[in-house]
């Protein structure tokens, strides 16, 4: 499957659809064990308090993970991303209620580079703070 987004319709600015990805415990459990990540960290509210954190907080990856989802789909298709990273800026603290967290991620052509790949630069934000930096993709498009 290659990406659906012709690299010809694609210019630097292009905005992608944004996307919001709730966090709720429960996923970080799910997450837990999918990843084999079990730090307490990521499900103990008494021991992320006690190491001098404020709640119970979502896992890098899956924080990484959701936000390159606004990339996937706007290519249609994941295997149109050649190149991601990030920086970990600030951790999506995840209470424990009924609505938890939610990751809010924006999208923008960043750069147009040879062989119909594009650079896109990703915002992603939890509780209005930034919580990754240097959020870049590099996508091959059709």
């Amino acid at each position: 499957m290659t990406a659906t987004i012709a690299y010809a319709d694609v210019e630097v600015g292009t905005e992608l659809p944004a996307g919001s990805f709730p966090v709720t415990r429960a996923a970080l459990v799910r997450y837990a064990g999918a990843s084999g990540d079990f730090n307490p960290i990521h499900w103990n509210e008494k021991f992320a308090v006690e190491v001098g954190l404020p709640d119970v907080i979502a896992h890098g990856m899956f924080t990484m993970a959701e936000a390159i989802r606004v990339v996937t789909d706007w290519a249609g298709d994941p295997a149109a991303v050649v190149e991601y990273g990030v920086r970990f800026t600030r951790p999506v603290v995840v209470p424990n209620d009924d609505e938890g967290a939610l990751i809010e991620v924006t999208g923008k052509v960043a750069a147009l580079l040879d062989d119909n790949r594009v650079r896109v630069d990703l915002v992603a934000t939890s509780a209005g703070q930034k919580v990754l930096g240097m959020s870049r993709a590099v996508v091959r498009l059709a």
